[in-house]
C-alpha cells in the first residue's frame, strides 16, 4: 500500500521526524558489510531533512568481538545462521566496530540537520537490528521516550537495510504507537525478495510505503 501526499492540514497536526538508520560506511559500497547501491540514497536522504522539524539517526555501534560476528565463532562463516542466547541470529562480517572508521556515521550526510545519534548493538551478546530496542527487546535505545517527549506521531524512516535495520525499525515505531512511513528509495536491502517480504508484513500491521517525490514533490 502506498500513501500520497500529505495533505497542508495533515501536517500541520502532525509532528513529523525523520529516522535515518545506520548510513554508515561499513554498510556503504567499500564497506565492511557494504549493501549494492547503498550510497545511491545519500542524495535523497539529503533533500529530505530539510522538510522535517525533526531528524534523528541511529548508529551500529558493536564492541570488538561481537558474538553476532562470524569471527567470534570457530568455524562458522558470515551469513550462518545460528541461535544466540535464544534468539536467531544472523553471523556477519566484523562491521561498525566501535572507534573505527566505518563505524562513523557517514560524512556524506548533512548531519548537522541531525539533533540526536542514538547507539545500538553496544551489548557484546545480543544483536540489535531496531533504531528502538535490542533483538530480545531486553535493553531500549531511549529513541521512543525522546521522539515522544518531543510531541511526535509520525515518523519517516530511511537509511540501511531497508530489509533488517529499517524494516525492524518501522515495525518497533509501530508497537511505540507512531504512524509509520519507509521511504523506499531512500534505502536499499541486502536482499530484495527479504525487502519485499518485510513490505507486505509492515503494511499488513498498518505501515506505509511511500517514495520520496510524494514529499518532495
Amino acid at each position: 500500500m502506498q500513501i500520497g501526499i500529505l495533505t497542508l492540514a495533515e501536517k500541520k497536526k502532525s509532528m513529523e521526524a525523520l529516522i535515518l538508520v545506520d548510513i554508515q560506511p561499513d554498510f556503504l559500497p567499500g564497506g565492511a558489510l557494504a549493501i549494492a547501491g547503498g550510497d545511491g540514497i545519500i542524495p535523497v536522504v539529503n533533500s529530505l531533512m530539510p522538510l522535517f522539524p525533526l531528524v534523528v539517526a541511529t548508529q551500529d555501534w558493536h564492541p570488538q568481538g561481537h558474538r553476532s560476528f562470524a569471527s567470534a565463532h570457530e568455524g562458522k562463516k558470515p551469513f550462518e545462521v545460528i541461535y544466540l542466547n535464544g534468539l536467531q541470529q544472523v553471523l556477519w562480517p566484523d562491521h561498525c566496530v566501535q572507534g573505527t572508521p566505518g563505524a562513523e556515521l557517514s560524512n556524506a550526510i548533512h548531519l548537522n540537520k541531525v539533533e540526536a545519534i542514538f547507539r545500538k548493538g553496544m551489548d557484546s551478546g545480543i544483536d540489535s537490528y531496531s533504531g528502538f530496542y535490542d533483538n530480545g527487546y531486553r535493553k531500549a535505545t531511549g529513541l521512543a521516550g525522546y521522539l515522544k517527549a518531543r510531541a511526535v506521531d509520525r515518523v519517516f524512516v530511511v537509511g540501511l537495510a531497508a530489509d533488517f535495520c529499517v524494516y525492524y525499525t518501522a515495525l518497533d515505531a509501530l508497537k511505540e504507537g507512531f504512524e509509520t512511513v519507509i521511504i523506499e528509495d531512500a534505502t536499499k536491502p541486502i536482499d530484495v525478495q527479504g525487502f519485499e517480504k518485510a513490505k507486505k508484513d509492515l503494511t499488513a500491521k498498518g505501515g506505509n510505503i511511500m517514495n520520496s517525490e510524494a514529499l518532495l514533490g
